[in-house]
């Protein structure tokens, strides 16, 4: 499994960034270095311990695309897990529950059209310039209670799907781009961020876009509950966005595109 060291500003205040040409040549270093995980030579006898353990320990977990025989799924869990035969199928059993009870496979427009109209989570139109799918959220306008906590899950599990289903060839992750501006306290959910670890390396990038001096202790909260993934965080100014992550005709609207 591969790593990658990242210097981050202090919290505190907002987060400006510098944007020089020498930043989008270390965006793509690191994004590279995250991208070449290592496999064993003994991945895919991996795949089918996990396989057969979910079979005889999970038997009541459906079968089937995203279910406990995929094997493409299960190796995004053993690399997400250093390839841990028990971790592995500990998470997924976790994850295919949740992605059964949710739903994900029958999540449509019409289905997630009411908390979808708040416009507080959209894919965008346009890959970034690596060629990303590129997830966005406007944090002011997530109200906890709002809705019930389910339809929000099904709405991001319907969005991250869609974002992934925009994948160019070769491609494997999405950005993730949260935008807060306006954040207040009224709008803090916890429980709604972890559930991103349905998705195992799937976030190529996080990106907090003007985080303000109230976020400050919910990024101390989350930031633990996010474990080593908390690398993928960067903290970023609209100037940011608009130089290093788009073409000039391809920046999102709510980022001055």
């Amino acid at each position: 499994m591969a790593y990658c060291l990242k210097l981050q500003p202090p919290l505190g205040h907002h987060f400006k960034a510098v944007s020089t040409n020498s930043k989008k040549s270390k965006e793509i270093f690191k994004f590279k270095i995250r991208s070449c995980a290592v496999e064993p030579e003994n991945a895919h006898k991996l795949v089918v311990e996990v396989k057969k353990k979910l079979e005889k320990e999970h038997n009541t977990l459906p079968v089937g695309k995203n279910g406990r025989d995929d094997e493409e799924m299960i190796l995004w869990f053993l690399k997400d897990r250093n390839f841990s035969v028990e971790d592995a199928v500990s998470k997924l059993n976790k994850a295919i529950r949740w992605r059964h009870e949710v739903g994900v496979s029958e999540l449509s427009e019409e289905s997630v059209k009411s908390v979808a109209e708040t416009g507080k989570a959209y894919v965008h139109d346009f890959l970034d310039i690596y060629g990303r799918p590129v997830l966005i959220v406007e944090a002011s306008k997530h109200f906890p209670g709002k809705h019930e906590r389910v339809e929000d899950e099904k709405l991001s599990a319907f969005l991250i799907e869609k974002a992934l289903s925009k994948l160019p060839a070769g491609k494997q992750e999405i950005l993730g781009i949260i935008d807060l501006r306006g954040f207040r306290t009224k709008n803090i959910d916890i429980k709604f961020l972890t559930f991103a670890c349905y998705y195992p390396r799937r976030l190529g990038r996080v990106l907090f876009v003007e985080a303000p001096f109230v976020f400050k202790p919910v990024w101390q909260l989350f930031k633990p509950l996010l474990k080593s993934s908390s690398s993928l965080v960067r903290f970023c100014s609209v100037e940011t966005i608009r130089e290093e992550y788009f073409a000039e005709d391809t920046v999102p609207a709510s980022f001055g595109g």
